[in-house]
């Protein structure tokens, strides 16, 4: 299959039914070379997701890799879904999906460009430039009216993807996530130094009710972590699904995976009280960027505040004594920002296939855009941070 030209350009598609099928090194090379890669897009982390059984046909995730060859070099490339479903994504389209389905019309299966369960920006369309970018772009089009497809959703892009996907027509949508960024700071002290008195009383009392309560921390990362310490994650993290009703959409054996294949780019903190594990959370780490990832969290004891401390501090504390720019706090979460985590705007970008239907989309798009914007010069308006002449913090704040 050959994708459309650009100019004297001509490249070769091929669809991969499995992460499997890729020359590994080659995918990560060019993931390297992009302005924002993470561990998410690494060849390791789709295979996982496949050969785990995690991301599959049976749970709704049937993979399409789909890449852009000159010769034998891979130019261009993506992680390409079908979904039967609209789960594990967090850019929710259930509204567009039960609109088709009152109009006697199929939604699923769709075309979803995104790493499976993992609401964290960055690049999406691997290329080795801009011309190869938009070709990928039509090739994905092209492949999704070919199958007759509802829809393409590419999920959570950097600026070079939505540039491309704007300029072949694709209709752009927005969210809202909770970011932290290091500025400056060498300590936690001088991190909280920077915030308002609220904010720092806040984070400080509870600090406090962690630490009264018997809990202590540790932290393991890469071949470290210890495989106790990866079973009692998984426990964990089982839980916390459960509680809220959901089987787990990750395996063990996606973990085992993970730490036999990406060690380097996982962070456990372990709460320990009595001796004993009481909760824990599993960072993601990109060293390119100096940047860490909240993924995921659990307990088995109940203790006040345990979860901000785990989620937030601890990796924020981290952050600041290893010299680490970037903690990204997963999706959703106002109250993120309590905790210094401040509100950035994440973009994904989509192709309906009936124009009637994307007509009316675009017109939501439109309202709906209207309304984050003006939701995030709200919440810039409520900084955590000392404003200028505020004075400076003192130990009793």
């Amino acid at each position: 299959m050959t994708a459309g030209k650009k100019g004297s350009i001509d490249y070769v598609t091929r669809v991969h039914e499995t992460p499997g099928t890729l020359d590994a090194a080659a995918w990560d090379a060019l993931l390297m070379q992009q302005a924002a890669p993470t561990p998410f897009m690494r060849h390791a982390y789709l295979a996982a997701m496949h050969d785990s059984g995690s991301a599959v046909p049976r749970t709704g995730w049937t993979p399409r890799l789909l890449t852009l060859w000159q010769g034998d070099t891979l130019v261009a490339g993506c992680a390409l879904y079908l979904k039967a479903h609209s789960y594990g994504e967090y850019v929710f389209d259930w509204a567009w999906a039960n609109a088709y389905e009152q109009h006697g019309l199929r939604y699923y299966p769709k075309a979803l460009v995104a790493s499976p369960f993992t609401p964290v920006p960055g690049t999406r369309l691997l290329a080795v430039d801009e011309p190869a970018r938009r070709a990928l772009v039509r090739a994905l089009l092209a492949w999704c009216e070919a199958k007759k497809l509802s829809s393409l959703h590419l999920l959570f892009a950097d600026a070079a993807d939505v540039a491309a996907c704007e300029a072949e027509g694709m209709m752009l949508r927005h969210t809202v996530q909770f970011h932290w960024t290091r500025t400056g700071w060498t300590s936690f002290d001088d991190f909280l130094a920077s915030l308002n008195q609220e904010k720092r009383k806040k984070i400080r009392q509870e600090r406090r009710k962690v630490a009264e309560a018997g809990v202590s921390f540790r932290w393991a990362r890469g071949t470290d972590i210890a495989g106790e310490d990866w079973a009692y994650f998984y426990r964990c993290y089982e839980r916390t699904y459960l509680e809220h009703g959901n089987p787990p959409y990750l395996t063990p054996d996606f973990f085992a995976r993970m730490a036999a294949d990406m060690a380097d780019n996982w962070l456990l903190f372990i709460a320990e009280r009595e001796g004993r594990r009481v909760a824990c959370s599993l960072i993601a780490l990109e060293p390119s960027s100096r940047t860490a990832y909240g993924r995921y969290w659990g307990a088995t004891e109940r203790v006040d505040c345990l979860h901000f401390e785990a989620c937030y501090y601890q990796p924020l504390q981290w952050c600041l004594e290893q010299g680490w720019d970037r903690f990204e706090g997963g999706a959703q979460g106002e109250h993120k920002m309590a905790r210094a985590l401040l509100p950035v705007r994440t973009t994904s970008c989509h192709w309906l296939a009936r124009p009637d239907f994307a007509d009316a989309v675009e017109r939501f798009l439109e309202r709906e855009g209207r309304s984050v914007e003006s939701y995030l010069e709200h919440l810039e308006q409520r900084t955590p941070f000392r404003r200028e002449g505020s004075g400076p913090a003192t130990p009793a704040d």
